[in-house]
């Protein structure tokens, strides 16, 4: 009868499955703070005689509250040293911040300067932005 031995995983593929996880409960959690901020967008836009600047401000304010929460109870959960709550709460701002540039820059260029239809920002809010500041929350914020 052979002996089975369990191999635990070298430190290289047990970080990939670490990020791996991480990147998926973003995924998550990250798709629906991006939803909630692009469908409160598309309210504001739709519903309202709103400029999408001030829009994307509301939607940007809204999504950070609810985001810090998400992703520093869930997404990140277990990843870096949470001994400065101040130090990370502040970073997540600053990277919240980014996306909102990020967001009012892509409203700009597509709608004033382009004069696109008010929905055009909302395929680089969906599909840009996240890639940009989940690399940001992981190696700065919640290291």
């Amino acid at each position: 009868m052979k002996r089975e031995t369990i191999q635990t995983p070298s430190p290289v593929a047990a970080e990939r499955q670490v990020l791996f996880g991480q990147l998926v409960r973003y995924a998550i959690t990250g798709g629906a703070v991006t939803a909630l901020g692009t469908a409160a967008y598309g309210a504001f836009v739709a519903f309202t005689a709103m400029d999408p600047m001030l829009a994307v401000f509301l939607a940007y304010v809204i999504c950070v509250a609810v985001g810090y929460v998400v992703h520093s109870r869930w997404s990140f959960r277990g990843h870096g040293r949470r001994d400065n709550p101040a130090r990370t709460t502040g970073r997540f701002f600053a990277v919240s911040l980014v996306s909102y540039l990020l967001n009012s820059a892509f409203t700009w260029v597509l709608t004033k300067g382009l004069g696109g239809p008010d929905w055009w920002p909302v395929i680089p809010m969906l599909f840009v932005t996240p890639l940009a500041t989940f690399a940001l929350n992981r190696r700065w914020v919640f290291n």
